[in-house]
């Protein structure tokens, strides 16, 4: 009898990132949750399944509270990938790994905005063009710039994107522009009966969106931290 020997890897690592959604609990952190759930009454499922970090730099808590933090948003079905803003944890704690490097959009002041936009403008934007309909249960994640859909989006589905949007169907799910932290992003749609609408960390709900404005041409934009709709003619 003869045997085979397999030579080669038999482990491959590779770095990658991934979105997530980031949360920073404030202080007490029981109000912060009860604020939580008042915006998960009015989305539901918006946060459901997606993969959540929690910063922790605004929050002084023991492992047992971050515990009881974690199982906390885990009873309300998100999944904490991670921690930030705290510099060591107890290993034989159970809890999520801490994270570092992460990127994100940071604070800066007047000056340095203005240089970032001009240096924006000047730059060639990305684009991604989807000419198939998203269906229920798909999504589109481009945070390099802007996103069109030719089609439609179907109830379920999900647009997500660091510029703008445009659909040139019925948008029925959910349409989130600006994610990186851009907040003159805009989104636009030939119809417009989505379940919720973001632009930057501002959004409104289906049940936000006047009568008037359902099964219309509409855009949406940001004005300070309201999120604005219209229709278009």
């Amino acid at each position: 009898m003869s045997s085979v020997v397999r030579q080669g890897p038999w482990l491959k690592f590779r770095a990658r990132s991934y979105m997530a959604f980031v949360f920073t609990p404030q202080p007490p952190v029981v109000g912060w949750l009860a604020e939580l759930d008042a915006s998960i009454a009015r989305s539901k499922g918006f946060f459901a399944r997606h993969p959540v970090a929690l910063d922790l730099s605004a929050v002084d808590l023991t492992p047992t509270a971050i515990e009881h933090l974690v199982a906390e948003l885990r009873r309300r079905d998100m999944r904490v990938l991670g921690l930030e803003g705290i510099e060591s944890i107890d290993a034989d704690a159970g809890l999520p790994p801490i994270l570092r490097g992460g990127r994100g959009t940071q604070g800066f002041d007047t000056a340095e905005r203005a240089d970032a936009v001009e240096a924006a403008r000047q730059k060639q934007p990305a684009s991604l063009m989807i000419e198939n309909p998203v269906r229920s249960g798909q999504t589109v994640v481009f945070t390099e710039g802007d996103v069109t859909v030719l089609g439609s989006v179907s109830s379920g589905a999900e647009i997500v994107a660091g510029g703008s949007i445009h659909i040139y169907g019925t948008l029925r799910g959910r349409a989130m522009a600006g994610v990186t932290g851009n907040a003159r992003a805009r989104i636009f749609c030939h119809r417009v009966e989505a379940e919720l609408l973001a632009i930057d960390s501002y959004y409104r709900t289906a049940d936000d969106i006047e009568d008037n404005l359902r099964s219309r041409p509409a855009q949406a934009w940001l004005e300070g931290s309201t999120l604005k709709i219209s229709a278009m003619n």
